[in-house]
């Protein structure tokens, strides 16, 4: 299976090393609790060519393991900061990280404009 050409697919390769996150040094990286560290990779990211089916069948299984892992928000939050192009991350795939990313810069630009409107009313107070 042919993985594309990028640094994060280590991360979810390496072997685990758990440490409790209550635990943890607080200097240590997120991924270090990353349930997915103890899955293959291929889980994660698609082989060339994959058909839909097995697509959303192996989508869904990483979500699923997604879904019990402890640093699911951080993972998830790293992904969409890159972003991360290929794979499930932080239980989301990376069409769903385009619509999360899309959101928020609509977001981002509806409060900026809330902001530019209040400013006026502001300074009259």
């Amino acid at each position: 299976m042919l993985h594309p050409p990028h640094q994060s697919l280590q991360v979810a390769a390496v072997p685990p090393q758990r440490v409790p996150t209550q635990d943890r040094d607080q200097d240590a990286p997120w991924h270090t609790e990353a349930v997915c560290r103890r899955d293959e990779a291929g889980l994660f990211f698609a082989p060339s060519k994959e058909p839909t089916a097995a697509r959303l069948s192996r989508e869904e299984a990483a979500k699923r393991v997604c879904g019990g892992c402890p640093v699911m928000i951080e993972c998830r939050e790293h992904a969409l900061l890159q972003p991360e192009p290929y794979g499930v991350w932080g239980g989301l795939t990376a069409a769903e990280r385009r619509v999360v990313l899309a959101r928020r810069r609509r977001r981002d630009v509806e409060l900026k404009k809330a902001a530019h409107v209040a400013d006026p009313i502001a300074a009259a107070g």
